[in-house]
Formats: C-alpha cells, structure tokens, sequence
C-alpha cells in the first residue's frame, strides 16, 4: 500500500507507542487538568502539527541532521528543555484563578496553548529521531513512491495518536472539573501542571543522541 511494508503491523505497533505515556502524554494531560476541556483539545492539536512537521522533515530527510550531528542535537533538546522549564516556572508562580481562561482574552489563551503544544514537539529532538528511525522500517525500501510513503505513514500514525490524545484530554479535564471551579484547587492544579514541565525539562536535558 503506496510503497509500504507490515502495514498492520505498523498500525498496531504505532497504537501501542500512542497509548504509552511520553512527554507529550504529559504535557496534554497537565493542560487538560490545569485549563480544562478546550485547552486540553487545542494543545493535542499543537502536538499534532508539531508531529506534522516532523513526518514532512523525517520524508525529506532533514532528521538526519540531528541524528548525524550531536551540536544540532543538544541545541535543539536544550531550547526544548529551557522552553519547558520556563513554562513550568511562570504556572507554579502564577497567582489564584490565573490560570482560568477568562471569555475576554480566551481566544489568545488557547491560541498560546496551541503554540506552546507545537514548540514543545518541535524543540523535542527525540520525537524527530523517531519518525526517522520508526517510519523507514515500514517503508519497502524498492518503492517508486518516495517521500509519500513517509508521508503515508506518518498521516497514519498521527491520525491514530490524534485520537488517542483527544480522548486523554476529554476525560482528564472531565475528572478535575470540579476541583478547577475552586480556585484554591485550580491554583493548586496549575502548579502541579508547572511542575510536570520543568520535569518533562530536566528529563530532556538527560536525554542523549
């Protein structure tokens, strides 16, 4: 199928790597309990374009840099791992009912929550080594199709993390709707997202080529 091989095998390998938790798990799931519903739904979609992106650079490529060059590497995983702290530090500092996206400035609230969720895929180095290394194992390497495979697999695999993601986001501000109506427990919620970043940061920092 459009230049693929175990194409089954592909989808069931990629559903079990969507449900195990990572750094985008985390980050999804601390929006969802700190912002609730909405903001969780729009940082699954910033992780997903983010994770649209590096389908299109693993297809043309470009990953290579960053798996061949260890300079590349620590620059992009450092910018992540500072980008991701600072989050952490400005929602544990944040005052009571901060956090709680006000109608008037909703908008460019969930428009930083996208952008944050699409920085903090892309400033990931370890996402983009794995469409790189994951994808080509899939791909039949006598194709005539190029870079849709790629694509192809990618769209897949996105469509089956999108889901999945959608789904952790809806159910985890279901869970703590009640506790973010009091803002004693939305402040505490928010801090407690703070401190998911900066851990999600240092345990960036630790991660090797």
């Amino acid at each position: 199928m459009l230049g693929t091989v175990n194409f089954g095998l592909f989808v069931i390998s990629g559903i079990l790597l969507n449900i195990t938790p990572g750094s985008d798990t985390m980050y999804i799931l601390g929006k969802s309990i700190s912002l609730g519903r909405r903001a969780g739904i729009v940082s699954v979609l910033g992780i997903s374009s983010g994770a649209v992106i590096h389908t299109i650079l693993a297809a043309l490529g470009l990953s290579i840099i960053l798996a061949k060059s260890a300079m590349a590497f620590n620059i992009v995983k450092y910018a992540g791992a500072i980008y991701l702290i600072y989050m952490g530090v400005r929602a544990i500092i944040s005052k009571q009912g901060q956090n709680k996206l006000d109608t008037s400035v909703e908008e460019t609230s969930l428009a930083k929550v996208y952008i944050q969720g699409l920085l903090t895929n892309l400033l990931n180095p370890k996402v983009a080594l794995f469409f790189l290394t994951f994808l080509p194992q899939f791909v039949d390497p006598y194709t005539q199709y190029g870079a849709i495979s790629f694509l192809f697999l990618g769209a897949t695999f996105l469509t089956t993390g999108t889901v999945w993601c959608l789904l952790l986001a809806i159910f985890a501000s279901m869970a703590t709707d009640t506790h973010r109506n009091s803002n004693k427990a939305s402040a505490l919620l928010n801090k407690f997202a703070g401190l998911i970043y900066m851990l999600l940061g240092l345990n960036l920092i630790r991660s090797r080529a």
